[in-house]
């Protein structure tokens, strides 16, 4: 990637990383990088909680709608694609990345199938009490039923008869999904998603607050203390 500063925060899935990003984003004129392997795929909008529009535009967002469900995609890809947003973005502008998907922060920290050959860069990563992100879970669930995510996958399984490997994973996409199998896939991912970066990652673990605003100012002070990450 192009050298910008950067600022890298993780989180499991509804932790809240992407309401806090985007507050710490306006805060320093930065744009985002969505490190997701879902939000690459065009037209899964509802199922993927994808951010809308209005902040795709203001954040000059990468990292979505890169695909269709129809293609195949990988960590190598989502780090070519980013490399190239990167290169669009003025030097002097920051970079937010922020995401849940481990191998995508993995890639971009040192390549990939590449051993550390420093000590990685430690970063935040949202702390939520399980039954909190359960409740979140649910609450988000029933906001995705509500916005029609069942005429939005039988939307895109009309338009896209064959999916790719990659895509079939997204939960919520699946044939026969109900709404309890969405759920406990989705509570088994943020589990798998804590278990990685806890084992994978120089995680510096920021408790989630009783607001948005309160778990940013805790964001905040980490990067504070730590600096950006240098890409060069």
């Amino acid at each position: 990637m192009a050298p910008h500063e950067t600022f890298l925060l993780a989180g499991a899935t509804a932790s809240g990383k992407s309401a806090v990003a985007a507050i710490l984003a306006r805060e320093i004129g930065a744009a985002i990088l969505n490190a997701d392997s879902m939000l690459v795929y065009k037209g899964m909008d509802i199922g993927t909680a994808k951010p809308p529009p209005s902040e795709r535009t203001e954040f000059r967002m990468g990292g979505v709608d890169l695909v269709t469900p129809a293609e195949e995609f990988s960590a190598g890809a989502w780090l070519r694609a980013a490399a190239e947003w990167a290169d669009a973005i003025p030097a002097d502008v920051p970079i937010v990345v922020v995401g849940g998907t481990g191998l995508y922060f993995s890639a971009l920290l040192r390549g990939l199938d590449r051993a550390w050959t420093k000590p990685p860069p430690e970063y935040p990563v949202l702390q939520t009490d399980r039954a909190v992100l359960r409740a979140r879970i649910a609450e988000r669930l029933n906001d995705m039923f509500l916005a029609g995510l069942e005429r939005e996958k039988a939307e895109l399984r009309r338009r896209y008869p064959v999916w790719s490997r990659t895509a079939s994973l997204a939960i919520g996409y699946r044939e026969g999904d109900d709404r309890e199998k969405i759920y406990t896939r989705t509570c088994q991912l943020a589990k798998r998603q804590d278990t990685w970066f806890r084992h994978q990652s120089s995680a510096i673990y920021v408790p989630a607050g009783a607001t948005v605003e309160e778990t940013a100012a805790r964001v905040r002070a980490v990067w504070a203390a730590h600096g950006p990450w240098a890409t060069v």
